[in-house]
């Protein structure tokens, strides 16, 4: 179930909602509720130490893959993307990385379940987990990142998806104290590579196939 990727890097078809993928409704910021949990624990580590902890992952475990969310709120009657920020500096989309055998769409959730639900089974929280909006990839342990694979790349590190996730009219999100989850209006992400990174400040340009339906509460 879910969007699993083949071996050959491709996409297949499953899980997800079958609703019209043309419009997004987006409700007020204000429609949530939003609380604190206790802190996560962090892997603080140098850039040596993360590379050397992927290419143990790796040859553990083969290609990397990590899930992301697309979340749309409305403030100020304009479209804003929900990002988590840690240590008041690195802007990040929710989401992880998957584990082993785990399916895209129940990775997704699980992690959205863990850093923004009361605990990570997700009981009281029914993610709408829609369609892959895009696809990162890692050609080698290095941090670049390309929103395509290479055709001389035959053995990427790590591949990066992102979805978009539609909320209800109602929510609660619950963040660990050790994050903050804030609204950030898409005119300020689009093309702004050095606040938000390559990724996240492409979402727009993702989003630019839908129509945005604004609901007043």
């Amino acid at each position: 179930m879910g969007d699993e990727m083949g071996s050959n890097g491709n996409v297949t078809e499953g899980g997800g909602s079958d609703q019209s993928h043309g419009v997004i409704d987006i409700y007020p910021l204000s429609c949530y509720y939003f609380g604190s949990k206790e802190a996560l624990p962090f892997k603080d580590e140098t850039l040596a130490d993360r590379i050397q902890r992927m290419k143990s992952n790796y040859a553990a475990h083969g290609l990397r893959t990590c899930v992301k969310a697309v979340i749309l709120v409305e403030l100020f009657n304009h479209p804003h993307l929900l990002l988590l920020q840690v240590r008041n500096s690195i802007f990040k989309l929710p989401g992880g990385r998957l584990r082993p055998g785990e399916s895209d769409i129940d990775g997704l959730r699980r992690k959205l379940s863990r850093k923004l639900s009361v605990n990570e089974s997700g009981d009281e929280t029914e993610w709408e987990v829609g369609e892959c909006l895009g696809m990162w990839w890692r050609p080698d342990f290095e941090t670049l990142l390309y929103p395509y694979l290479p055709p001389n790349v035959k053995r990427p590190k790590e591949c990066t998806k992102l979805f978009l996730v539609r909320l209800p009219d109602s929510q609660r999100f619950i963040v660990p104290k050790n994050l903050k989850l804030l609204a950030v209006p898409l005119c300020q992400i689009h093309d702004n590579h050095k606040t938000y990174g390559t990724v996240i400040s492409g979402v727009p340009q993702l989003l630019s196939k839908f129509s945005f339906n604004i609901i007043e509460s």
